[in-house]
């Protein structure tokens, strides 16, 4: 699916925009269950924490800032089954990846109106430690995005350099993962911005951020994580939980046993 240059580019710079993964029908779809789970499931809450708060906001905008989320919005809906699982995707992904591809987890990432949550600079490692970049995340993009909406940005390149420390703690207690905002700022990032039915593809190291979303409509993306199967996590959100093998098969490494039918409280 994606040529060479696509897939050079992925490498070199650490991200990749990929246009109309999705057909305008199979956006409905999924845009149609998306709001049944936002309405059902979904959490709407203050965000993430940390002093960055004080940097990206002004002190009107971080009081009524506000993040919709969720997590493997696949087990609320077919039509996002069908989404993570679409062939156009899983080829992508083994172009970047190589033939054995697993499905991790995913967040749903919804701004609301006019004061939407911003995210400060971070990796995504910080949240769900693999041991090496073989990792892929995917943004499927629900709407058109620009500046005014707070479009995904990177640090071209940032990839290379591997898993950089994050502040996880402050005076007042521990706070959301993110990078120290004296080093690691938007202003240095290049913006992606992305149409309705376009994913954009960014590795688990690669430094990235959004600003607030200042436009008076919701900003909806969803967030997918592909990774080798041999690329073992070893900390974070959903460790130790078996994902669907959407190209290729699972290779059995040394002491690895099938995976239990109990579920362990």
């Amino acid at each position: 699916m994606l040529s060479r240059e696509q897939i050079e580019f992925y490498h070199d710079q650490g991200y990749l925009r990929i246009p109309q993964v999705f057909s305008s029908e199979e956006m409905d779809r999924m845009e149609e269950d998306l709001e049944f789970i936002i309405r059902n499931w979904a959490e709407r809450h203050m965000g993430w924490t940390g002093p960055w708060r004080r940097v990206l906001m002004d002190e009107e905008t971080e009081r009524k800032s506000q993040l919709v989320s969720i997590h493997d919005l696949y087990f609320y809906s077919e039509a996002w089954l069908r989404a993570v699982t679409h062939p156009r995707l899983s080829e992508a992904m083994a172009d970047l990846l190589g033939p054995n591809v697993e499905l991790h987890h995913s967040t749903l990432h919804a701004k609301p109106p006019e004061t939407g949550h911003p995210f400060p600079m971070h990796q995504d490692n910080a949240f769900y430690e693999h041991t090496d970049g073989r990792y892929v995340d995917v943004l499927v993009h629900l709407d058109d995005t620009c500046h005014e909406n707070g479009e995904i940005r990177f640090l071209a390149g940032s990839h290379k350099a591997g898993y950089l420390p994050h502040i996880t703690m402050t005076p007042d207690g521990p706070c959301t993962p993110h990078l120290p905002t004296d080093r690691y700022s938007l202003e240095d990032t290049v913006p992606v911005p992305a149409q309705r039915g376009d994913v954009v593809c960014f590795n688990i190291f690669t430094v990235h951020g959004s600003y607030v979303n200042r436009t008076e409509k919701i900003r909806r993306l969803v967030r997918v994580g592909y990774r080798d199967p041999e690329n073992i996590q070893v900390a974070g959100q959903s460790i130790g939980r078996p994902g669907l093998m959407v190209h290729g098969k699972r290779i059995r490494l040394p002491e690895m046993q099938p995976f239990p039918t109990e579920v362990r409280g």
